[in-house]
């Protein structure tokens, strides 16, 4: 008996999901644990193996498609089944595609009836032409009166063309419809050339960014937001990492500080390491710290787990392979799953300070810009100094003023103060 394969949930917050690309094609035999397609998700691509057996009888998206959660991706039965039945049943998204396209095929009856009518025009216009004297057919010196088909003079107006741009090819020079579909901006003379003609271009919105959008709308619009932003000392934590680099063979960069000091202090701070569940808060005792990271569609957050357990180097690793992962779209649920915490850092691209949008489930999320050196007061004397700002961006349902402050103080103390996080 033959049975639907609908298109897989692959992640908590997916709803849709394009198929990347086919590994079997219809009369196939499939295997169960067979390769059956590449699923497209809102964080990566993924293999999608076949859960039961036989033969593709159907395939319901084809390779760059989107579809819900749930639609038929195929159907596998015996060979020659009859699954007519099953096909009477499929979402009203196929019937909406049979609209659009009958909606297409009227468009273009419709365009070709106008056309019609526009050859059946110029073809009177041309006889009656024909039946008038030389001098009523050539223009005189002083007309400025432009020659232009009913049908030319809309599309020109819709297309926002000069008519006086546009040379006719029609009887006396007159514009027809052909002239304004071959017209080209770059016959027209320079001097009559418009500048600052406006221009976009409509980018369909990938699954990521679709996703993006709509979990960061609910956060901000659901999450009341409120924002504390501190100086930094770095001159202790740039020496540390000097030296830490001369002797190592992994060489640390300052957001490997940056999260082994988050994760130091949310141990000291679980209210920060919290989220909300609606009925209660959820009081997290493990750290999993969240590290954005931009792509190509927008941007994931790999999961450092236990990161309050690790030291540096490893830190450094997993940072660098979940990143890479990410870029190429290959992380797995597990991977970008979990965070308790998440650390957006725009340093490195020259930012000195920003705030960033809470990532749910987590209550806070840091904003690390760059390290900048400014004159700073010591001992007295004014000398130069490295400063880096932060700001926590804090759901105000879980966390209070005076709690997101005691965090940050001891994320500070930890930077100007790094023997603490070696140790």
């Amino acid at each position: 008996m033959a049975e639907v394969v609908t298109m897989p949930r692959l992640s908590d917050t997916m709803e849709e999901g394009t198929v990347a690309k086919w590994h079997k094609k219809v009369g196939d035999k499939v295997s169960e644990g067979d390769l059956l397609a590449e699923i497209e998700t809102d964080k990566a691509t993924m293999d999608f193996e076949s859960f039961q057996e036989g033969v593709l009888l159907h395939i319901g998206i084809e390779e760059g498609s989107t579809a819900p959660v749930d639609s038929i991706l195929a159907i596998l039965g015996e060979k020659g089944e009859d699954i007519s039945d099953i096909l009477e049943g499929k979402s009203s998204s196929e019937s909406e595609e049979k609209d659009e396209k009958e909606e297409s095929k009227e468009e273009k009856k419709e365009i070709k009836d106008e056309d019609k009518k526009e050859d059946k025009s110029d073809k009177k216009e041309e006889s009656s032409s024909e039946s008038r004297s030389k001098e009523s057919t050539s223009d005189s010196s002083g007309d400025d009166r432009i020659k232009a088909s009913p049908l030319a003079k809309k599309m020109a107006e819709d297309k926002g063309i000069d008519l006086k741009s546009v040379k006719g090819t029609g009887e006396g020079g007159r514009i027809v419809k052909q002239d304004i579909d071959n017209y080209k901006e770059s016959s027209v003379p320079a001097a009559q050339t418009e500048l600052g003609k406006e221009s976009y271009e409509d980018v369909p919105v990938s699954q990521m960014r679709k996703v993006i959008a709509k979990r960061l709308a609910e956060s901000k619009f659901t999450a009341p937001h409120f924002y504390l932003t501190l100086d930094i000392d770095m001159d202790a934590a740039m020496e540390a990492r000097k030296s830490i680099n001369l002797i190592s063979e992994t060489k640390i960069s300052f957001n490997d500080l940056v999260v082994k000091a988050v994760a130091a202090s949310l141990k000291k701070h679980p209210a920060v390491n919290s989220s909300w569940m609606g009925d209660k808060i959820r009081v997290n005792h493990h750290v999993h710290i969240g590290v954005a990271v931009a792509v190509e569609d927008g941007l994931l957050v790999p999961v450092i787990r236990h990161a309050d357990q690790k030291g540096l180097a490893t830190i450094n690793g997993e940072v660098k392979a979940l990143a890479e992962k990410a870029k190429n779209k290959k992380l797995q649920p597990a991977e970008w799953e979990g965070n308790t915490f998440t650390i957006s850092n725009l340093g490195m691209f020259g930012i000195e300070e920003f705030t960033a949008i809470v990532n749910p489930p987590d209550s806070c999320i840091l904003a690390v810009g760059g390290i900048k050196q400014v004159p700073v007061v010591k001992n007295g004397a004014v000398v130069p100094g490295n400063v880096m700002k932060v700001t926590l961006s804090c759901d105000h349902r879980v966390v209070d003023g005076a709690t997101g402050a005691g965090f940050l103080q001891t994320f500070k103390g930890l930077l100007e103060n790094p023997m603490g996080l070696i140790l």
